[in-house]
């Protein structure tokens, strides 16, 4: 298959999960001898075109026009992403199949199916109304909205758990059939070569310290703020304990000053945003990885924590629900409840034996079921289905309007018939 990837990041730009899961699969659809295009945004000094390894990306600047909105910012990328795509279909030729991830790219992927008849499918990774639990402002309902319609234009959709299967069925009232559940997966390979370097671990917690780490984007919905407040309990029954807090995002100032009033200005270090190989470094150093989320429609960072055998405790709520057994490959934790969380965490820490029990059956877990062979299998049956879909929409279609015609010429010829018997009456 020709396949055309729309999506506002890939690496190197990463803003969250999409980009990775973009990446992963793209390359593992060439590795099944399909063609990938890739058509994404440009971040920073990369080059416009790209042979990733066999993928090809093309990258789009926006308009040289200041955006007043997040709104506005993206209709500009859509507009410049329909004109890329125009320009490869003209030298290239066409595609089998568009697929569109998240509602960002929702108007450009929506433009090029109508205009050159290519089938569609989309990638849902998260809804508004999940993140902000509920619709609140204009801005929000109108990302709703086209979430919506991305989704009501394509053949078929894609989610990564069962929770975001029932979500947009609440949501949108899509049928259940139309809506694919493909779990989201891992480089199997991503910690080949990486080992527990105590040089690096030291740059952040002394040997004594069991490193409590974190890994994500600081916004409301990962849970930080509960983590924090479970700070003080971890620490009354453990005291060698150190959170370490890694990413970015626009509720560090809030969580630093959760941190100050709590007294925990030794105990918690944020770490700010970490490259990949620090990444992996850091996993490998901790002792346990936390992903407390109010709202998880996946979590492939507890994914991540899994296969680099770091014992994980996670909210139940979402797709973390789904990946984690409670004491059988990871700890669960009732979401939002800092006295919960403490307890699963202080858990793992007095309990080697559990920890080397659930990190086992975590890794074995993650290796048979979110794999990229069988989520790209998995994921080209979505496309075949679209395709087929496609056609046979487009054969109906053909039908009806011949039906349509002898309709027409049959009326005509009735029409024309009544009118020759008149006109005979009329010399009569």
């Amino acid at each position: 298959m020709k396949i055309l990837m729309l999506s506002w990041e890939y690496p190197p730009r990463v803003v969250g999960g999409i980009s990775r899961v973009v990446h992963d699969l793209s390359h593992k659809l060439i590795q099944e001898g399909h063609d990938v295009t890739v058509v994404t945004y440009r971040d920073g000094n990369v080059p416009y075109i790209e042979d990733d390894n066999g993928v090809m990306v093309y990258r789009v600047d926006n308009f040289m026009i200041s955006s007043n909105n997040l709104i506005d910012w993206t209709m500009q990328l859509n507009f410049n992403m329909i004109a890329k795509v125009g320009e490869i279909i003209a030298e290239k030729g066409s595609f089998d199949v568009i697929h569109a991830h998240d509602w960002l790219v929702a108007y450009a992927a929506k433009t090029l199916k109508t205009a050159y008849s290519i089938p569609l499918v989309c990638t849902i990774h998260a809804t508004e109304a999940g993140r902000n639990s509920g619709i609140r402002d204009e801005q929000q309902r109108y990302i709703n909205d086209t979430e919506w319609m991305l989704t009501y234009e394509s053949s078929e959709v894609i989610v990564n758990s069962n929770y975001m299967r029932s979500e947009l069925q609440r949501l949108f009232g899509l049928p259940y059939e139309k809506i694919n559940v493909i779990p989201n997966g891992v480089n199997l390979n991503m910690y080949d070569g990486i080992e527990k370097d105590y040089d690096f671990r030291r740059k952040y917690a002394m040997d004594n310290e069991k490193i409590i780490l974190f890994m994500g984007r600081l916004v409301y919905e990962k849970g930080i703020q509960t983590l924090i407040a479970a700070m003080p309990k971890i620490l009354n029954h453990y005291h060698d304990a150190k959170l370490l807090i890694a990413g970015k995002g626009g509720m560090i100032d809030e969580l630093r000053n959760q941190v100050n009033y709590l007294g925990l200005g030794n105990k918690v270090y944020f770490t700010g945003y970490l490259g990949s190989k620090d990444v992996q470094r850091m996993y490998k150093c901790a002792d346990v990885s936390v992903f407390p989320s109010t709202y998880e429609p996946f979590g492939i960072v507890a994914l991540e924590a899994m296969l680099s055998g770091t014992p994980i405790v996670v909210s139940d709520v979402g797709g973390l629900n789904e990946i984690v057994d409670h004491g059988v490959n990871g700890m669960k934790s009732y979401a939002g409840n800092a006295n919960s969380l403490a307890d699963s965490i202080l858990t793992l820490l007095f309990d080697q034996k559990l920890c080397d029990t659930v990190t086992k059956n975590a890794v074995s877990k993650v290796k048979d079921e979110y794999n990229w062979t069988k989520i790209t299998k998995n994921t080209h049956f979505a496309y075949e289905k679209a395709i087929a879909e496609t056609v046979a929409t487009k054969q109906a279609n053909e039908i009806a309007q011949e039906e349509a015609q002898k309709q027409i010429k049959k009326s005509n010829e009735i029409t024309n018939l009544l009118s020759f018997k008149k006109t005979r009456q009329a010399f009569a």
